[in-house]
Protein backbone atom coordinates (compact mmCIF):
# COMPACT_ATOMS: atom_id res chain seq x y z
CA UNK A 1 0.00 0.00 0.00
CA UNK A 2 1.35 3.57 -0.87
CA UNK A 3 0.75 7.03 1.54
CA UNK A 4 -1.79 7.59 -1.15
CA UNK A 5 -3.93 4.81 0.28
CA UNK A 6 -3.21 5.61 3.69
CA UNK A 7 -4.22 9.77 3.04
CA UNK A 8 -7.38 8.47 1.53
CA UNK A 9 -8.43 6.31 4.51
CA UNK A 10 -7.79 8.72 6.86
CA UNK A 11 -9.51 11.83 4.85
CA UNK A 12 -12.42 9.22 4.70
CA UNK A 13 -12.79 8.40 8.31
CA UNK A 14 -14.69 10.89 11.02
CA UNK A 15 -13.80 8.81 14.41
CA UNK A 16 -10.01 7.73 14.50
CA UNK A 17 -8.10 5.91 17.56
CA UNK A 18 -4.63 5.74 17.64
CA UNK A 19 -2.62 2.53 19.67
CA UNK A 20 0.45 1.40 20.46
CA UNK A 21 2.06 -1.34 22.41
CA UNK A 22 1.96 -1.97 26.09
CA UNK A 23 5.41 -0.65 27.23
CA UNK A 24 5.34 2.65 25.05
CA UNK A 25 8.75 3.90 25.04
CA UNK A 26 9.70 7.77 23.45
CA UNK A 27 8.94 6.65 19.87
CA UNK A 28 5.91 4.70 20.65
CA UNK A 29 4.52 7.91 22.77
CA UNK A 30 5.87 10.81 19.97
CA UNK A 31 4.69 8.66 17.27
CA UNK A 32 0.93 8.67 18.85
CA UNK A 33 0.78 12.13 19.89
CA UNK A 34 2.13 13.60 16.70
CA UNK A 35 -0.33 11.32 14.65
CA UNK A 36 -3.16 12.56 17.28
CA UNK A 37 -1.99 16.44 16.67
CA UNK A 38 -2.17 16.20 12.94
CA UNK A 39 -5.54 14.79 12.66
CA UNK A 40 -6.66 16.98 15.54
CA UNK A 41 -5.49 20.07 13.19
CA UNK A 42 -7.36 18.13 10.05
CA UNK A 43 -10.54 17.94 12.24
CA UNK A 44 -10.82 14.57 13.00
CA UNK A 45 -12.38 13.00 16.06
CA UNK A 46 -9.59 11.61 17.51
CA UNK A 47 -8.42 9.55 20.45
CA UNK A 48 -5.40 8.09 21.45
CA UNK A 49 -5.14 5.36 23.92
CA UNK A 50 -1.78 4.81 25.67
CA UNK A 51 -0.84 2.50 28.71
CA UNK A 52 0.58 4.38 31.82
CA UNK A 53 2.87 7.10 30.47
CA UNK A 54 6.61 7.68 31.96
CA UNK A 55 7.02 10.79 33.50
CA UNK A 56 9.76 11.44 31.67
CA UNK A 57 7.42 12.60 29.14
CA UNK A 58 5.42 14.46 30.66
CA UNK A 59 6.70 17.35 28.97
CA UNK A 60 5.14 16.66 25.55
CA UNK A 61 2.30 18.21 24.11
CA UNK A 62 -1.03 17.14 24.57
CA UNK A 63 -0.33 14.73 26.96
CA UNK A 64 -2.86 15.17 29.12
CA UNK A 65 -5.43 14.31 26.27
CA UNK A 66 -4.27 11.02 26.03
CA UNK A 67 -6.66 8.36 27.02
CA UNK A 68 -6.75 4.97 29.30
CA UNK A 69 -9.86 3.59 27.26
CA UNK A 70 -12.24 4.86 24.52
CA UNK A 71 -15.80 2.94 23.11
CA UNK A 72 -14.38 0.54 21.29
CA UNK A 73 -17.97 0.22 19.08
CA UNK A 74 -17.26 3.94 17.54
CA UNK A 75 -13.94 4.13 15.27
CA UNK A 76 -14.13 4.00 11.74
CA UNK A 77 -10.75 3.85 11.44
CA UNK A 78 -7.90 2.56 13.91
CA UNK A 79 -3.93 3.47 13.44
CA UNK A 80 -1.28 1.98 15.32
CA UNK A 81 2.38 3.04 15.71
CA UNK A 82 5.38 1.49 16.80
CA UNK A 83 3.94 -1.65 17.16
CA UNK A 84 5.31 -4.78 15.89
CA UNK A 85 2.97 -7.19 16.62
CA UNK A 86 -0.75 -7.15 17.66
CA UNK A 87 -0.02 -9.21 20.59
CA UNK A 88 1.94 -6.91 22.18
CA UNK A 89 -1.40 -4.30 22.19
CA UNK A 90 -2.46 -5.66 25.69
CA UNK A 91 -6.10 -5.72 25.48
CA UNK A 92 -5.90 -2.23 23.29
CA UNK A 93 -5.61 -4.66 20.13
CA UNK A 94 -9.70 -4.69 20.50
CA UNK A 95 -9.50 -0.83 19.71
CA UNK A 96 -7.54 -1.90 16.14
CA UNK A 97 -10.11 -5.36 15.16
CA UNK A 98 -13.14 -3.20 16.02
CA UNK A 99 -12.53 -0.76 13.69
CA UNK A 100 -13.95 -0.38 10.46
CA UNK A 101 -10.50 -0.05 8.87
CA UNK A 102 -7.29 -0.41 10.23
CA UNK A 103 -3.54 0.46 9.44
CA UNK A 104 -0.27 0.00 11.13
CA UNK A 105 3.32 2.30 10.64
CA UNK A 106 5.96 0.71 12.24
CA UNK A 107 9.62 0.05 11.67
CA UNK A 108 10.81 -3.18 13.63
CA UNK A 109 11.94 -5.53 10.89
CA UNK A 110 10.02 -8.33 12.77
CA UNK A 111 6.65 -7.04 11.75
CA UNK A 112 3.86 -9.53 11.08
CA UNK A 113 1.59 -7.17 8.79
CA UNK A 114 -1.52 -7.53 10.98
CA UNK A 115 -3.20 -4.32 9.69
CA UNK A 116 -5.84 -4.00 6.63
CA UNK A 117 -2.85 -1.69 5.64
CA UNK A 118 0.86 -1.90 6.48
CA UNK A 119 3.18 0.41 6.01
CA UNK A 120 6.51 -0.76 7.29
CA UNK A 121 10.02 0.29 6.61
CA UNK A 122 12.80 -1.30 8.67
CA UNK A 123 15.20 1.55 7.63
CA UNK A 124 14.12 4.15 9.75
CA UNK A 125 15.77 3.94 12.82
CA UNK A 126 12.06 5.07 14.49
CA UNK A 127 8.12 5.46 13.61
CA UNK A 128 8.95 9.01 14.51
CA UNK A 129 11.00 9.24 11.79
CA UNK A 130 8.76 7.01 8.96
CA UNK A 131 6.21 10.09 10.34
CA UNK A 132 8.40 12.83 8.99
CA UNK A 133 8.27 11.54 5.62
CA UNK A 134 5.11 10.95 5.64
CA UNK A 135 3.73 14.34 6.79
CA UNK A 136 6.34 16.12 4.29
CA UNK A 137 4.78 13.99 1.87
CA UNK A 138 1.06 14.94 2.34
CA UNK A 139 2.11 18.58 2.53
CA UNK A 140 1.08 18.57 6.17
CA UNK A 141 2.77 21.17 8.28
CA UNK A 142 4.87 19.92 10.64
CA UNK A 143 4.61 22.71 13.50
CA UNK A 144 6.58 22.87 16.87
CA UNK A 145 3.93 20.68 19.09
CA UNK A 146 4.62 17.95 16.00
CA UNK A 147 8.33 18.50 15.73
CA UNK A 148 8.60 17.86 19.71
CA UNK A 149 7.04 14.66 19.33
CA UNK A 150 8.77 13.64 16.51
CA UNK A 151 12.53 14.32 18.03
CA UNK A 152 11.05 12.68 21.09
CA UNK A 153 10.54 9.66 19.67
CA UNK A 154 13.60 9.71 17.10
CA UNK A 155 16.18 10.56 20.06
CA UNK A 156 14.99 7.92 22.26
CA UNK A 157 15.24 4.82 19.37
CA UNK A 158 18.29 6.27 18.43
CA UNK A 159 19.84 6.09 21.75
CA UNK A 160 20.32 10.07 21.24
CA UNK A 161 21.65 10.03 17.55
CA UNK A 162 24.98 7.33 18.77
CA UNK A 163 23.07 3.78 17.05
CA UNK A 164 24.16 2.92 13.95
CA UNK A 165 20.35 3.10 12.48
CA UNK A 166 20.80 7.00 12.61
CA UNK A 167 20.75 8.40 8.89
CA UNK A 168 21.94 11.77 7.20
CA UNK A 169 17.86 12.63 6.87
CA UNK A 170 18.03 12.19 10.73
CA UNK A 171 20.34 14.97 11.66
CA UNK A 172 18.83 16.72 8.68
CA UNK A 173 15.51 16.81 10.48
CA UNK A 174 16.79 17.52 13.74
CA UNK A 175 18.44 20.83 12.26
CA UNK A 176 15.38 21.72 10.44
CA UNK A 177 13.57 21.63 14.09
CA UNK A 178 16.49 24.05 15.11
CA UNK A 179 15.29 26.62 12.86
CA UNK A 180 11.80 25.82 13.51
CA UNK A 181 12.47 26.56 17.59
CA UNK A 182 12.29 23.27 18.69
CA UNK A 183 14.80 23.19 22.07
CA UNK A 184 16.16 19.88 21.17
CA UNK A 185 19.13 20.17 23.52
CA UNK A 186 16.11 20.22 26.39
CA UNK A 187 13.90 17.36 24.98
CA UNK A 188 17.25 15.44 24.84
CA UNK A 189 18.45 15.88 28.79
CA UNK A 190 14.62 15.02 29.72
CA UNK A 191 14.64 11.79 27.55
CA UNK A 192 18.59 10.56 27.70
CA UNK A 193 19.94 12.24 30.89
CA UNK A 194 17.52 13.36 33.85
CA UNK A 195 16.71 10.62 36.09
CA UNK A 196 14.33 10.14 38.93
CA UNK A 197 16.19 8.95 42.57
CA UNK A 198 13.84 6.08 42.30
CA UNK A 199 15.25 5.56 38.98
CA UNK A 200 19.00 5.71 40.32
CA UNK A 201 18.17 3.70 43.18
CA UNK A 202 16.53 0.79 40.95
CA UNK A 203 20.12 1.05 38.60
CA UNK A 204 21.90 0.56 41.71
CA UNK A 205 19.89 -2.26 42.38
CA UNK A 206 20.41 -4.01 38.71
CA UNK A 207 24.38 -3.33 38.65
CA UNK A 208 24.87 -5.49 41.63
CA UNK A 209 23.32 -8.33 40.55
CA UNK A 210 25.11 -8.00 36.89
CA UNK A 211 26.54 -11.45 36.14
CA UNK A 212 29.61 -11.94 33.31
CA UNK A 213 28.93 -15.09 31.47
CA UNK A 214 31.14 -17.08 28.43
CA UNK A 215 34.01 -14.88 29.24
CA UNK A 216 32.21 -12.01 29.54
CA UNK A 217 30.45 -11.87 25.87
CA UNK A 218 26.99 -12.00 27.91
CA UNK A 219 26.09 -9.74 30.61
CA UNK A 220 22.70 -10.53 32.70
CA UNK A 221 21.18 -8.67 35.49
CA UNK A 222 17.14 -8.59 36.77
CA UNK A 223 14.80 -6.70 38.55
CA UNK A 224 11.73 -7.62 40.64
CA UNK A 225 8.80 -6.47 41.69
CA UNK A 226 9.97 -5.79 45.47
CA UNK A 227 12.90 -4.12 43.99
CA UNK A 228 10.42 -1.79 42.26
CA UNK A 229 8.07 -1.11 45.79
CA UNK A 230 11.52 -0.97 47.83
CA UNK A 231 12.71 2.07 45.88
CA UNK A 232 9.04 3.68 45.01
CA UNK A 233 9.69 3.15 41.32
CA UNK A 234 7.60 4.47 38.67
CA UNK A 235 6.39 3.78 35.38
CA UNK A 236 9.50 3.98 32.84
CA UNK A 237 12.01 3.91 36.14
CA UNK A 238 13.27 0.61 34.68
CA UNK A 239 14.43 2.40 31.39
CA UNK A 240 18.09 2.01 30.45
CA UNK A 241 19.14 -0.44 32.79
CA UNK A 242 19.98 -2.48 29.87
CA UNK A 243 22.38 0.09 28.28
CA UNK A 244 24.74 -0.61 31.44
CA UNK A 245 25.83 -4.03 30.78
CA UNK A 246 26.22 -3.13 27.13
CA UNK A 247 28.57 -0.48 27.50
CA UNK A 248 31.08 -3.01 29.08
CA UNK A 249 33.76 -3.47 27.10
CA UNK A 250 34.00 -6.87 25.63
CA UNK A 251 30.35 -7.28 26.06
CA UNK A 252 28.51 -8.54 23.01
CA UNK A 253 24.91 -9.07 24.34
CA UNK A 254 23.51 -7.50 27.53
CA UNK A 255 20.18 -9.09 29.34
CA UNK A 256 17.66 -7.39 31.58
CA UNK A 257 14.72 -8.80 32.89
CA UNK A 258 12.01 -7.39 34.72
CA UNK A 259 9.64 -9.00 36.46
CA UNK A 260 5.80 -8.19 35.53
CA UNK A 261 2.47 -9.76 35.99
CA UNK A 262 2.69 -11.80 32.68
CA UNK A 263 6.32 -13.51 33.84
CA UNK A 264 9.45 -12.02 33.35
CA UNK A 265 10.11 -8.98 30.71
CA UNK A 266 13.66 -9.65 28.60
CA UNK A 267 15.43 -6.64 26.75
CA UNK A 268 18.23 -7.52 24.51
CA UNK A 269 20.81 -5.07 23.31
CA UNK A 270 23.53 -6.26 21.18
CA UNK A 271 27.17 -4.66 20.44
CA UNK A 272 28.63 -6.58 17.56
CA UNK A 273 27.25 -9.31 14.79
CA UNK A 274 24.60 -10.93 16.83
CA UNK A 275 20.57 -10.38 15.83
CA UNK A 276 19.24 -10.25 19.10
CA UNK A 277 15.58 -9.50 17.35
CA UNK A 278 16.04 -13.65 16.28
CA UNK A 279 16.67 -14.48 19.80
CA UNK A 280 13.67 -12.92 20.81
CA UNK A 281 11.69 -13.95 18.36
CA UNK A 282 12.19 -17.71 19.42
CA UNK A 283 9.95 -16.45 22.51
CA UNK A 284 7.53 -15.00 20.45
CA UNK A 285 9.14 -11.59 20.45
CA UNK A 286 11.03 -9.41 18.22
CA UNK A 287 12.29 -5.94 17.76
CA UNK A 288 15.63 -4.66 15.87
CA UNK A 289 19.13 -6.41 15.33
CA UNK A 290 20.80 -4.82 18.18
CA UNK A 291 17.48 -3.82 20.31
CA UNK A 292 14.72 -6.63 20.88
CA UNK A 293 12.71 -7.92 23.93
CA UNK A 294 10.38 -10.72 24.56
CA UNK A 295 7.99 -11.83 27.84
CA UNK A 296 9.02 -15.33 29.37
CA UNK A 297 5.68 -16.52 31.33
CA UNK A 298 8.12 -18.44 34.02
CA UNK A 299 9.95 -18.10 36.92
CA UNK A 300 13.05 -15.95 37.07
CA UNK A 301 15.12 -19.37 36.99
CA UNK A 302 13.68 -20.72 34.16
CA UNK A 303 13.85 -17.27 32.38
CA UNK A 304 17.24 -16.59 33.11
CA UNK A 305 18.56 -20.25 31.20
CA UNK A 306 16.16 -20.48 28.87
CA UNK A 307 17.29 -16.53 27.60
CA UNK A 308 21.30 -17.49 28.45
CA UNK A 309 21.17 -20.93 26.52
CA UNK A 310 19.71 -19.49 23.52
CA UNK A 311 22.03 -16.90 23.43
CA UNK A 312 25.30 -18.62 23.09
CA UNK A 313 24.31 -20.01 20.17
CA UNK A 314 24.49 -17.04 18.64
CA UNK A 315 28.19 -16.42 19.85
Amino acid sequence: MTLDDIKEEIDKAQTIVIVTHEFPDGDAIGSGLAMYIMLKNMGKQVDVIIPKIPKTFNYMPYINEVKSKGNIEKYDLAISVDCSDIKIMNGFSEYFENAKKSIEIDHHSTNCMFGDINYVNPAAPATTQILVSMFQYWEIEITKEIGTCLITGIITDTGGFKYSSTTHETFDFASWLLQKGVNISQIYENCMQAISKSRFELTKIAISRLKFIEDGKIVLTYINKEDEKAVNADSGDHEGIVEQGRNIEGVEVSIFLRETDKGYKVSCRSNGDINVADICSIFGGGGHAKAAGCTLPCSLEIAIDKIINETKKYL
